[in-house]
């Protein structure tokens, strides 16, 4: 459209002039539209994140910011919960672990399973809205080997946020469930993964990884723009080589609490679970892992606490910079990291308020800090301790037992072993009683380097779970004891205490209806009173339940959703965990949510699955291979397919398995990713020998079994 400058304006502005004017103004108009949309969608998703919002969503890992698992609903509460029923369930696939938090924000259910395949599902009907599954097992290659896939995601301003095993993070279309940006956060060819969920907090989302206990890693988090994927900042938790020099003056301080050639190790320090935010302050807290390999002595020998190994990090969390650190295990060498959740609250404490940050480590000690400084307040143990006497309040530093670093060879009888009191499986604080509730585990393990090398000790390759330290779980009657107990912070004393079956019991989630829910490794999903641990109420899952819960409300009804199904280390366990009789392949892996009066039905439980071998005439018993198979099986398979070959329900019971009776089969599957895409991944790098005598040591197991009958 042209414009004549010569014609009158009256003219210009009632003819083409002003329909060009009133064009600018309807454009302009609908720009600022979209703008106060968009300022609104991110208002309302900040409110649903906040400390202390109505409760409605679920929009985060432990539901706001703070991350206390805590929510203010009362509709379902301890005088009606006995009437609390199934309102829906949804079947999940095999295979695909399923212990995993979900999210539910606007009426909609979020969940991630497997390996990292998202799910939006109707809260009111259970009906599958839409799935996306990424296609790990295609692209992942040799990081398959190392976890068991997502632990969780997370919501902000309409879009879902999931990592996946090879380290790449994706944003999705919360109503369509497509991506709208990846970004790769680990190089494709380290040892880093992802297996917990992302954070996001002041329009940014942060994600660290794992992987410290399986090649030369050194850890990190990365922040990017919640909105676009942009990289804002990243922030290293251990110090790099200082021949490349360092990031900042933070790593050059670090590098200073290091000795020998950690580099070259790695390090370790992965913030593979704990984020937490803030947003008073705009602090970022990071729950740092272990050292990489474990054993200091070989990873930095001499004096120095290797800094930020096993910390509790404060990060600004608008440029990643370093605010302040409170190391609870310095030089560790136990893996006891500092991975757990993080509880913010407002405690009274000598009759002042103190904001305080709380955390239950894996190492025993219950701790309490100042997070506005990082000064300890106080710290005690919370389930039974033997590496340390004390926590000195004056330096923060624990008062460590004689010969807890094996001197010499020596063994040391470690209480907690070192998979710890509290797992990542997330402890609750209700501000309404006071209490933070723990899900506990007393185990004790025994430790020694002797025999290892370590002048000359190198990881093998290729994601072998190898730290230089030999660990022996130490057999308790029933393989450990677990319970769930509420702990009053201020105190620093129990409550009381609930036991439960397994090693470890689900994650937690408080509510004002004063209630605790948690699920039990046999199937049973309870509620207790909060006050008082009294057991209100019992749900049958028909299958393991031991995921972290969730509670919100849609139009006024308040649900409760947690998953079924054997899933993440707890299938290591061998004998402790198949007593449950969870088949991998045919145990229930569900989404199950209740709501008061519900009426829905489960079908019946799978028949208790207990292994058995056929016999195998040819085995030779004496083979000299089957001891350098059992050594490469606890490296390499373990994890998943159970210690001594015994399934704890992760991955199927190979002493059962009629493959390890065809060589070429074996061979095709271990060596070759025949079965990749069912999870199954390939070792490349171990040698046609040693796949030989893993063979040999599962038809010594399958033997063992036949002959025990």
């Amino acid at each position: 459209m042209g414009i004549d400058m010569h014609r009158p304006a009256s003219r210009w502005i009632q003819g083409d002039g002003g329909r060009f004017w009133r064009a600018i103004q309807i454009a302009a108009g609908a720009a600022l539209l979209v703008f106060c949309a968009a300022q609104a969608a991110a208002a309302d998703g900040v409110q649903k994140l906040r400390d202390g919002n109505q409760g409605n969503d679920w929009a985060a890992f432990g539901r706001t910011y703070g991350e206390q698992h805590f929510s203010p609903l009362t509709q379902i509460q301890d005088k009606n919960v006995h009437r609390l029923g199934l309102a829906w369930s949804l079947d999940l696939e095999y295979p695909g672990n399923s212990v995993s938090a979900p999210i539910a924000v606007d009426g909609v259910v979020y969940v991630a399973t497997g390996y990292s395949i998202v799910r939006a599902i109707d809260a009111v009907t259970g009906r599958q809205l839409w799935r996306y599954d990424p296609k790990v097992a295609e692209v992942a290659g040799p990081k398959l080997r190392n976890g068991w896939g997502i632990r969780g995601l997370a919501w902000w301003n309409g879009k879902i946020y999931v990592g996946t095993q090879e380290g790449r993070l994706i944003a999705l279309d919360a109503k369509k469930g497509k991506p709208l940006w990846t970004v790769q956060t680990t190089s494709k060819e380290d040892v880093r993964f992802i297996s917990g969920p992302p954070r996001v907090f002041a329009g940014k989302v942060i994600i660290g990884h794992g992987g410290a206990d399986t090649g030369a890693t050194r850890g990190y988090v990365t922040t990017y723009d919640a909105e676009t994927g942009k990289q804002l900042w990243r922030f290293y938790t251990v110090p790099g080589n200082p021949a490349d020099g360092f990031e900042d003056e933070t790593q050059a301080m670090a590098a200073k609490t290091w000795s020998g050639k950690w580099w070259e190790f790695g390090g370790g320090g992965t913030v593979w679970n704990a984020m937490t935010y803030d947003e008073e302050s705009d602090t970022i807290f990071l729950g740092i892992g272990n050292g990489a390999p474990w054993n200091k002595k070989l990873r930095s020998p001499g004096a120095g606490d290797d800094l930020f190994l096993c910390s509790i990090v404060a990060l600004d969390a608008r440029t990643g910079k370093y605010k302040w650190h409170y190391q609870v295990n310095p030089g560790e060498s136990w893996d006891y990291n500092a991975a757990m959740d993080m509880q913010l609250a407002t405690l009274t404490i000598g009759g002042k308020p103190r904001k305080v940050l709380m955390q239950a480590p894996k190492n025993g000690f219950f701790y309490v800090i100042d997070r506005e400084t990082g000064k300890l307040i106080s710290a005690e143990p919370y389930a039974k301790v033997t590496w340390a006497k004390s926590i000195d309040l004056t330096t923060g530093r624990p008062v460590e037992a004689p010969n807890v670093r094996f001197e010499n060879g020596t063994e040391f009888e470690l209480w907690p072993s070192p998979l710890g009191a509290h797992n990542w499986l997330p402890m609750s604080f209700s501000p309404k009683t006071g209490l933070v509730y723990i899900p506990t585990l007393e185990l004790g393990a025994v430790y020694n380097d002797k025999g290892i090398d370590l002048k000359n000790w190198r990881r093998r390759e290729g994601g072998s779970n190898d730290n230089a330290v030999n660990v022996r779980i130490k057999a308790e009657p029933d393989g450990g004891v677990s319970y769930l107990q509420a702990w009053d912070p201020v105190t620093q004393k129990r409550v009381w205490k609930v036991e439960t079956p397994g090693y470890w019991s689900g994650g937690t989630l408080a509510s004002a209806g004063n209630l605790v829910f948690q699920g039990q490794a046999d199937g049973k999903f309870n509620a207790y009173a909060a006050a008082t641990g009294k057991r209100l109420w019992t749900y049958n899952t028909r299958g393991a339940a031991i995921a972290p819960p969730i509670t919100y409300s849609v139009k006024g009804k308040q649900y409760v959703t947690v998953l079924s199904g054997f899933g993440t280390s707890y299938g290591l366990f061998g004998d402790a965990s198949a007593k449950f009789g969870w088949d991998a392949r045919s145990q229930p892996r569900r989404v199950l949510t209740f709501a008061l009066d519900g009426k829905g039905k489960l079908p019946p439980a799978p028949p208790f699955y207990k292994a058995k071998a056929t016999p195998d005439p040819e085995f030779q018993p004496g083979a000299s291979n089957i001891t350098l198979g059992s050594t490469i099986y606890h490296q390499q398979c373990y994890i998943c397919h159970g210690l001594e070959a015994i399934s704890g329900g992760t991955a199927p019971d190979l002493r059962a398995s009629m493959v390890p009776r065809v060589p070429e089969a074996f061979q095709q599957i271990v060596r070759g990713g025949a079965m990749t895409q069912t999870g199954m991944p390939g070792f490349e790098n171990l040698s046609v020998d040693e796949v030989e005598g893993i063979r040999q040591y599962l038809r010594s197991r399958s033997q063992e079994l036949q002959s025990a009958k």
